[in-house]
């Protein structure tokens, strides 16, 4: 799974891309364009003419902040997790989405903030710090949408990667939960201080009607339905199993988990109710073949919430999101079937090398790990390639160590087979995959053909 790094997290979700992908996500494009463009033309039309440098300055003010807002709130939709955005678009586009429109939110009302304070300043002849008190003390809820603007530039910088990867993931999620407070500090000051709504009821009606239908489906999604199907599923933990150095399997067990219509390669967001974790939600992909009775995750240590799952007791209730991804047989296009894993990549793989649709040597897994202690599974990976006449080669070492995987002329030898025939199957550490990758596409294998993958770490 992938796309947005989180600190703590070890699964993130699908970057299995497909070309039937490519119009289904420019819908969703020309669905936010269409709206950014709704929002611009409000305030067309409720702009008077401008004359002047400052007037030309508060009403560019005035749009950014329109469309800062708007962006905020499709940034929030696509926290929702709402099903049919996930079907069109996919899990990791939308947190690649997230993460642009997060970034293009916190600059878009800085401009906002400046270009107002800007054009009063020069309107009234005034400094620019004494028009920023004015503004700030004497406006009608301004104190509050300044602390708001405050929040939204903390969750920016803490967004970005180099910062994020400094941080606990404890700090990070609570951060981020200020989000939601800075949306709820900003919205009274739009409607008493700004021109677009003060005196325009169409206008305010469609403003709080679209603040309505978003945390709506954000309170439906993220809280109503994995609730429900907690409760409909009786999830709990049933066990939890040693599996190498620092990965244990966990086993989810409920009742009648065929309706969720889970398929091998998916991942569900986990929320375990237990004193420390129960306010955490993470990703984990499942590592074996769902059935109705129980859901298997295969969980290595990679930061503070992952080095507890080991100490889960049996009997502890759990909140599931999901299923979610692409990373499924859905995706194959040929016959012959190249699996490549790396670390806790297994998992997901593990899964696919068991069910998916392939002739016995049409099958290879390439399990690369760096050494011996940390191979997980290897023993019901042997007794799935012998049942099905598969092939699994295990490559320890580093990448100095064990470059097959990284050399397209290499791996084409190791595999024994023209790799312009296979589809690939990628999942592990995103610099890892994007070598394999590139050495996939220098062997021929297309671009549509190569399905990824990617934990972080």
């Amino acid at each position: 799974m992938s796309s947005i790094e989180v600190p703590g997290h070890q699964a993130l979700p699908g970057t299995t891309r497909h070309l039937s992908q490519v119009p289904r996500e420019a819908l969703f494009s020309a669905l936010f364009l269409a709206g950014a463009i709704g929002v611009f033309s409000m305030w067309a039309h409720d702009t008077a003419p401008v004359r002047s440098a400052g007037e030309w300055l508060v009403a560019l003010g005035r749009v950014t902040g329109l469309e800062g807002t708007y962006a905020a709130l499709v940034v929030v939709l696509l926290l929702a997790r709402v099903w049919w955005l996930e079907k069109l678009i996919g899990m990791d586009r939308a947190f690649w989405w997230h993460r642009w429109l997060g970034q293009a939110t916190v600059l878009l009302l800085v401009a906002h903030a400046c270009l107002i304070v800007w054009g009063y300043s020069v309107s009234f002849h005034a400094g620019f710090l004494h028009e920023t008190k004015s503004v700030v003390l004497d406006l009608p809820d301004m104190l509050a949408a300044t602390v708001a603007l405050a929040l939204f530039i903390v969750v920016g910088v803490v967004s970005v990667r180099y910062v994020r990867r400094r941080l606990k993931y404890q700090t990070w999620y609570f951060i981020h939960l200020y989000l939601y407070v800075a949306i709820a500090l900003s919205f009274a000051h739009q409607f008493s201080t700004g021109a677009d709504f003060a005196s325009h009821p169409l206008n305010r009606e469609i403003w709080v009607a679209m603040y309505a239908v978003v945390f709506a489906l954000l309170l439906w999604y993220r809280v109503a339905v994995p609730l429900r199907s907690s409760l409909r599923h009786r999830l709990s933990v049933g066990d939890v199993i040693r599996e190498a150095d620092g990965t244990v399997s966990v086993y989810i067990t409920g009742q009648h988990l065929s309706r969720l219509r889970a398929e091998p390669g998916q991942f569900f967001i986990w929320r375990f109710l237990t004193a420390e974790g129960w306010w955490q939600a993470h990703p984990f992909s499942l590592s074996a073949p769902p059935d109705d009775s129980s859901l298997r995750l295969t969980i290595r240590s990679s930061g503070d919430f992952t080095r507890e799952i080991g100490s889960l007791r049996a009997g502890s209730r759990v909140i599931a999101e999901g299923p979610f991804g692409s990373f499924t047989a859905r995706r194959r296009r040929r016959g012959k079937v190249l699996l490549v894993a790396a670390g806790a990549g297994i998992a997901p793989i593990r899964a696919l090398f068991e069910t998916l649709p392939c002739a016995g040597n049409g099958l290879t897994l390439l399990y690369r790990v760096s050494d011996e202690s940390s191979l997980a599974l290897r023993e019901e990976l042997d007794e799935i390639a012998a049942r099905r006449g598969a092939r699994v080669l295990y490559l320890v070492g580093n990448r100095a160590e064990r470059p097959e995987v990284v050399d397209h002329g290499a791996l084409e030898a190791l595999v024994g087979d023209d790799l312009a025939q296979y589809d690939a199957y990628l999942c592990g550490p995103r610099g890892f995959m994007e070598a394999v990758r590139n050495a996939l596409l220098k062997a021929g294998v297309p671009t549509r053909r190569i399905h990824r993958e990617l934990f972080e770490t």
